[in-house]
C-alpha cells in the first residue's frame, strides 16, 4: 500500500522513479517507472535496485496481521533483517544521497494512555504481542544510526515511525491484513454477523494513506542528516468507533457485531506524538477518520466489483 502509493505521487511531480518487484505484478502500471524484479534478501539483488539512484524510500517489507505473528513470530524477523541491512549496505555502497526507512510504532515500550515521543524508543522491552517485530524494527534503525552518523561517510538516514496506516491498495486477505482493512472488506461484504478479534477497546492512532505519503514527502525533502520522525494523526480511536464509522459510511443497516474477546490481540492502547514532525517537517494529517474510511470502502467496493447494496425501504403504517 504505501510503496504504491508513493509512487504514484512521485510520478505525480516529475520524478524519475525506479521501483522494485518481488513476485507479484505491478500495483501501478505506468510505462514512466522502471521496475526491477529482485528478491531484496540478497545483496546482488539489493546493489542491481539502488544502482545509479539518489534518494531510496524503503518502504519494502514481510508484513501481516496479528494472527500470523500469535501463530509463527519469528515469520517477521529473519527475512526483514537481512533485506534491510543488505539494502543499507547497497546505498551506502551506490553513495545514495538519501536512505529513508519505514519504521514501526510497534517498537516503542507501551506508554499506556500517553503519547510517545521520538527519544523513548529504547526506554523498554516492545509489548509482548510486537516483541519479535519491535526488536527487528529497533535493530533496523540502530543500521541507519550507524550508516547516518558513525561511519566516516555518513549517508543521510530518515526514519518514519508511522502509526495505523489505511486506505486504497491495503492488505485485505484475512490471513494476512490489518484490523482497519479487516474490518473494510467485512463491512463492504456484509459479513453476518461480523466477528471481530478482541473486546473493540483497543485504541489506535489511524492515519490516511494520502497523510502518510505526505509525511514521507516531507522527510525526504527536508531532513539532511539522520532523524526519526513519528508520522500520525493525531487522533485516538477505539476499535469500535473505527468499526462503527465503516458501518456507517458504507450504510450497512442492521449490521450484527460479535466481540471474541478469547481470541489474540494486541496492545491495548499504542499513540504516538507528532509534535517533532509538525515542528521539523510542518507535517499535520488532513483527512479525517470518516473521509479516508469513505474514499476506502468506494476503492474496496470498485476494485472488487461490488455494488452497494440496496437501501433497505421501511413500510410506513
Amino acid at each position: 500500500m504505501t510503496g504504491s502509493n508513493l509512487v504514484e505521487r512521485l510520478l505525480s511531480e516529475g520524478a524519475i522513479v525506479r521501483a522494485t518487484l518481488h513476485e507479484k505484478a505491478p500495483v501501478i502500471e505506468d510505462d514512466r517507472v522502471d521496475y526491477v524484479r529482485c528478491d531484496l534478501t540478497r545483496a546482488d539483488d539489493c546493489r542491481r535496485a539502488v544502482d545509479g539512484v539518489r534518494y531510496v524510500f524503503h518502504c519494502a517489507a514481510n508484513t501481516s496481521g496479528a494472527a500470523v505473528i500469535a501463530a509463527s513470530p519469528m515469520a517477521h524477523v529473519t527475512p526483514n533483517i537481512v533485506m534491510n541491512s543488505l539494502l543499507l549496505e547497497a546505498a551506502y555502497e551506490a553513495r545514495v544521497e538519501k536512505f529513508l526507512y519505514l519504521g514501526s510504532s510497534a517498537a516503542y515500550p507501551p506508554s499506556g494512555d500517553r503519547y510517545v515521543t521520538e527519544n523513548e524508543l529504547l526506554d523498554g522491552e516492545p509489548h509482548s504481542s510486537y516483541y519479535y517485530a519491535g526488536w527487528m524494527k529497533r535493530f533496523t534503525e540502530i543500521l541507519c544510526i550507524m550508516y547516518g552518523e558513525k561511519l566516516p561517510r555518513p549517508m543521510t538516514t530518515i526514519v518514519v515511525r508511522p502509526s495505523n496506516i489505511f486506505g486504497p491498495r491495503d492488505d485485505f486477505e484475512p490471513a494476512t491484513s490489518h484490523v482497519t482493512a479487516a474490518l473494510v472488506r467485512k463491512v463492504v461484504e456484509r459479513h453476518d454477523p461480523i466477528e471481530v478479534w478482541g473486546t473493540g477497546d483497543v485504541v489506535r492512532d489511524v492515519i490516511y494513506i494520502d497523510d502518510m505519503v505526505e509525511g514521507i514527502i516531507s522527510a525526504m525533502q527536508k531532513v539532511d542528516s539522520y532523524g526519526a520522525f513519528n508520522i500520525a494523526s493525531g487522533n485516538a480511536y477505539t476499535l469500535r468507533e473505527i468499526l462503527e464509522t465503516i458501518v456507517e459510511v458504507d450504510g450497512y443497516e442492521g449490521a450484527r457485531i460479535v466481540y471474541d474477546s478469547s481470541k489474540p490481540t494486541t496492545i491495548p492502547i499504542r499513540l504516538i506524538d507528532t509534535s517533532k514532525a509538525e515542528a521539523e517537517l510542518g507535517f499535520r494529517a488532513r483527512v479525517d477518520l470518516r473521509e479516508g474510511l469513505r474514499q476506502t470502502v468506494e476503492w474496496y467496493r470498485k476494485t472488487r466489483g461490488l455494488p452497494r447494496p440496496p437501501a433497505k425501504v421501511r413500510a410506513g403504517g
